[in-house]
C-alpha cells in the first residue's frame, strides 16, 4: 500500500479523480497506485510527484525495517 501517495493527494486536497486528470492517467491507475497494486512508469511516478510537490523519493520509496 502507498499511504504516502494517498497521504500527499489529501494534504493537497485532490480526489482520486482530480489527481488523474492533473497527470493524465484514469482514477482506476491512481486507486491501484495508492492499493499497492499496479507499478506505475517513471514517466507517470514524476507526473504525480510533481502534481503533489514531492520528491520521487517522497512519494515511492520504501523504507526497509532494521
Amino acid at each position: 500500500m502507498n499511504i504516502k501517495l494517498k497521504l500527499a493527494r489529501i494534504e493537497k486536497n485532490l480526489s482520486q479523480q482530480e489527481l488523474a486528470e492533473l497527470v493524465q492517467a484514469s482514477r482506476q491507475t491512481i486507486g491501484l497506485i495508492e492499493k499497492g497494486q499496479y507499478n506505475p512508469s517513471l514517466a507517470l511516478c514524476l507526473k504525480i510527484a510533481q502534481s503533489l510537490d514531492k520528491t520521487l523519493d517522497q512519494l515511492f520509496w520504501e523504507e526497509k525495517d532494521d
